[in-house]
């Protein structure tokens, strides 16, 4: 993975850390047996603790955005690269030794803590190129609901070029298609003429009520045909066969309406996938400071 310029510095800043920990480390470790009350160790454990707690602020900065501490990017990035020095610091502070329980369960909480860090970082690297390539019609995410909205009105229109169907009708109906066009035959919206036959026209109602509505409805259902794009394609080129060329534009615009909706279901997964791994991140990561905190406060007044 390549490291971007903007994180270099504080990459040379905890690798720095790193080296000099890990200098005084190996001949305390050799000189005696280290231990977490000893000097050296309440010194690691000190500067871990702080390393979490300067971690866990990065919270409180996009809390509060109006603190002007610095800019939240400079706070990220010294997030994910003095986080990960919290690990080594820990260790070095115990000896490498898990001990009694409470710092069995703090040691279990800061491996977990670390590799949803690690996940997150991965993740976030990754998937923001991923949305790009897989979601050329990216949207706002909290807009979803309404585009999707939307596109389900656009393909109402769209029918209804077709059918023609009274405009109190919110959505095509089964008793809508069966019963034919209430006005002109055959007359779309744009006064043109569509020559149909009335099984072509039933067949088509039948299809978009039984197929396309069910896939709008709940375009996030893997079940439909019209989930995945291949199956899709395959779908409208078969229905293009089956109906008159003057239908074949309505035809391509409802494809189009359905790579959208699942271009939007991409997106909302990619978006989950982004923000989902805070739910197990945050929550350990808080039970980790207070615990840490608790053991401190322990081990030095007792």
């Amino acid at each position: 993975m390549r490291i971007d310029k903007s994180h270099r510095p504080w990459m040379i800043a905890a690798l720095v850390v790193l080296g000099v920990a890990l200098a005084g480390y190996v001949p305390y470790a050799l000189g005696t047996r280290p231990r977490g009350g000893s000097v050296p160790g309440l010194i690691y454990g000190l500067a871990g603790y702080g390393m979490m707690l300067f971690a866990g602020l990065l919270g409180a900065r996009k809390k509060v955005p109006v603190w002007r501490l610095g800019r939240a990017q400079s706070w990220m990035r010294g997030h994910v690269w003095f986080g990960l020095l919290t690990l080594p610091m820990i260790l070095f502070h115990s000896g490498f030794s898990f001990g009694g329980p409470l710092t069995s369960l703090l040691m279990a909480l800061l491996i977990l803590v670390f590799l949803s860090g690690l996940a997150g970082a991965a993740i976030q690297h990754f998937v923001p190129g991923m949305m790009t390539s897989m979601v050329p019609l990216e949207t706002i995410y909290e807009q979803i609901p309404r585009v999707r909205d939307q596109l389900r009105a656009e393909a109402d229109k769209l029918v209804r070029s077709l059918f023609t169907v009274p405009d109190s009708v919110p959505e095509l109906t089964l008793a809508a298609a069966a019963s034919g066009p209430s006005r002109d035959p055959g007359k779309s919206d744009a006064g043109e003429m569509i020559e149909m036959e009335v099984a072509e026209r039933e067949y088509a109602g039948g299809v978009y009520r039984d197929t396309v509505l069910p896939f709008l409805r709940n375009p996030e259902s893997r079940r439909s045909v019209l989930a995945d794009q291949g199956k899709a394609e395959t779908f409208f080129e078969a229905l293009r066969r089956k109906m008159p060329p003057a239908t074949h534009e309505v035809l391509a615009d409802l494809e189009n309406i359905c790579e959208e909706e699942r271009q939007l279901t991409r997106q909302r997964r990619l978006y989950l996938w982004l923000h989902g791994w805070l739910l197990v991140h945050v929550p350990l990561s808080v039970a980790l400071i207070v615990l840490g905190g608790v053991h401190a406060v322990v081990a030095l007044r007792y």
